[in-house]
């Protein structure tokens, strides 16, 4: 009886302990807080998630700079201290200095950064001044914090009219836009409408070959965000209108494609 406490006692340090899973289980919640670093506070930040307070002496900070890109768009570069980006255990344990970013557009999210460099399509971002938002969060979701307010940095942007291609111009020798690199290429398309809370078609099984290219295109009644689990592959969703994440399913396994606001499941991609 002795040895089987043990050996139980072990394997629950090793749960605990071992290596932080990549995507939330299904059911439970982003908020969910299971790390030890900081401490919680009850305050959450714009996006309604928990602030993890932490001393003002070696907390992470950011920086946020915009350049616009030659051909579309703008280029944004996230500099941090103290602070490191760990893709890979997203969903895990909130560990000092480590975790992800959140990018805002006037106060809505548009994407999840996991580096420091992310181009914004002009697509994205309608014409005249706009604050674009950094937030640096914890793997399991929580906002650093300081002082009571969540680790972020600010730039102001301005994006001029739409082009004759749906594109913000630079400049009046700029060249139409081209299709989205890669769109044509698809191996498969799977076409998905979010109405009222319901998917469309029914969630079910996309099979595809390792190596092969899929378009995901989704149309949600309400802005949301698209993720897909595994690979970690984020798409904003604007309300109303169609959006195409191209991925390439170089990993085997079965992959959740999910909205995050609302919590659906959209499909599953099988991979072998």
């Amino acid at each position: 009886m002795l040895a089987l406490a043990l050996l139980l006692a072990g394997g629950a340090v090793t749960g605990c302990g071992g290596r932080a899973t990549t995507h939330h289980k299904p059911g439970t919640s982003h908020e969910q807080a299971s790390g030890s670093a900081g401490s919680l506070l009850p305050a959450a930040d714009a996006a309604g998630h928990k602030l993890r307070e932490v001393p003002a002496e070696g907390a992470p900070e950011v920086q946020l700079a915009a350049r616009p890109d030659s051909e579309d768009g703008w280029n944004l570069q996230l500099s941090v201290k103290n602070f490191r980006f760990t893709p890979d255990s997203t969903g895990g344990a909130a560990l000092p200095g480590a975790g992800h970013a959140h990018l805002e557009l006037d106060g809505r999210k548009i994407a999840r950064l996991y580096g420091p460099w992310f181009h914004l399509p002009a697509a994205q971002v309608p014409e005249g001044a706009h604050t674009l938002t950094v937030r640096l969060y914890a793997d399991d979701h929580t906002a650093w914090a300081v002082s009571g307010k969540a680790v972020e940095g600010t730039t102001q942007l301005t994006a001029p009219a739409l082009g004759p291609s749906g594109g913000h111009g630079h400049g009046d020798s700029q060249p139409a836009q081209s299709p989205t690199p890669g769109q044509e290429q698809a191996d498969r398309t799977v076409t998905i409408t979010v109405r009222d809370g319901k998917v469309s078609p029914a969630p079910a099984r996309t099979e595809l070959r390792r190596g092969e290219r899929v378009a995901l295109r989704v149309t949600s009644d309400r802005a949301d965000t698209l993720h897909v689990h595994g690979y970690d592959k984020e798409l904003a969703l604007p309300a109303g209108q169609e959006a195409t994440l191209i991925l390439t399913a170089d990993r085997t396994g079965l992959f959740e494609v999910e909205t995050h606001e609302s919590a659906l499941v959209l499909t599953q991609l099988l991979v072998r």
